[in-house]
């Protein structure tokens, strides 16, 4: 089930990633008002992926 999670969550975060640089690239007023939080959100979400990538590891060698 945590595998599902760490898919997701690593897929979110490179749809923020290619939105945040697909933005940048554009350029305008979007960029200079949301570029910022695009960049924060990305790096909140690749947090929640590593944490959960840990916990699946965790779990799966707690098993045997």
């Amino acid at each position: 089930m945590i595998n599902y999670f760490i898919i997701a969550a690593v897929v979110a975060t490179a749809l923020v990633l290619l939105f945040g640089v697909l933005t940048f690239a554009r350029g305008g007023d979007f960029n200079r008002r949301y570029g910022n939080k695009l960049m924060r959100l990305r790096i909140a979400m690749q947090a929640l992926a590593v944490v959960l990538i840990m916990v699946g590891l965790w779990i799966a060698n707690s098993g045997s």
